[in-house]
Formats: structure tokens, sequence, C-alpha cells
């Protein structure tokens, strides 16, 4: 989801508190603080030898003792407007840095009004190949024509 999308839910529904769901359906508490908002400016060579960049926001959120906590629609829309100077559009990606046991980065998939929270789903981030042409083997050809078959013996007891 873009940064801009985002925008337009937390405008359209600034009262609405927050829940981030994971990609395997829990959520993240309703307490969490979203507590670093950041450009990720991403620049690499993919395996094939091409030079790549690629640019999103991520909200990094923090699960603290303050239970009584609760992040709104306004409050984050507040946050994403302050930084907009650095992010610099808002036709970035958005992704979710969360931390259960180890640190995670989870695309924004959609949002979705709940019953007393506006749901933020949250979808797995996957690796793949980029250069799929220039590095994986070609097809090979069926597997029959590869092998030939190998000669049996008999083995029969040798006499003295």
């Amino acid at each position: 989801m873009k940064l801009h999308e985002l925008k337009t839910h937390l405008a359209n529904n600034p009262d609405w508190n927050l829940r981030f769901i994971l990609p395997d359906g829990n959520q993240v508490p309703a307490h969490a603080h979203v507590t670093e908002v950041a450009r990720i400016d991403k620049k690499y060579i993919d395996c094939g030898g091409t030079f790549r960049t690629d640019s999103f926001c991520r909200l990094q959120t923090w699960v603290a003792d303050d239970l009584q906590h609760r992040l709104s629609g306004q409050k984050l829309l507040g946050i994403l407007n302050k930084a907009s100077t650095f992010l610099e559009t808002e036709d970035l990606e958005v992704d979710v840095e969360h931390e259960s046991g180890v640190i995670s980065q989870y695309p924004l998939q959609s949002i979705k009004l709940g019953l007393d929270a506006l749901l933020l789903h949250l979808t797995a981030r996957h690796t793949a190949c980029l250069a799929e042409d220039k590095c994986l083997r070609p097809p090979q050809p069926a597997a029959a024509s590869l092998f030939k078959p190998i000669p049996t013996f008999t083995l029969t007891p040798q006499n003295k």
C-alpha cells in the first residue's frame, strides 16, 4: 500500500484507534507505539549485475509497559505529515517493522474498519531472484533422455 492511500484512510478515520494485524492473524498489542517513521533508500546490485534502487516508508512499532496507550488515525497522520519533509513523496510503499522475538518488516497490505479499530493488515515479505533470465539454469531436457540404462548383472556362486 502506498503512503498516500494510508494517509487517506487515516484522514477519513481520525478518531479510530489503530491495530496492526500480522500475516499469521495475530495482532500487535493495542498499546503499541509507532516510534519511528523513516524513508528507506536501498541501492543494490542484483545477482545478474543490474544496479537497482528502491525507496519506501517504514513505520517502526514498539510495545512498552504503557498499557493505556492507544494510537489514533489522527495521531499517526500528524506524525506522517511532520515526516513529509524527508519522505519527499507520498508514492512510497509502506511497511511496518515489528519486533516479536526477532525484528521483521511487513509490507502494509490493506486497511479495514473493524468493530473498534482501524485494522492495518500486514503481509509477509519474500525474497526473489530479480535476474532469473541471467542466473537460473535453462530448463533441462526430460529426465528419461538424460540417463542411459544401467546394465544388470546376475551374481552366481563360484565353484572352488
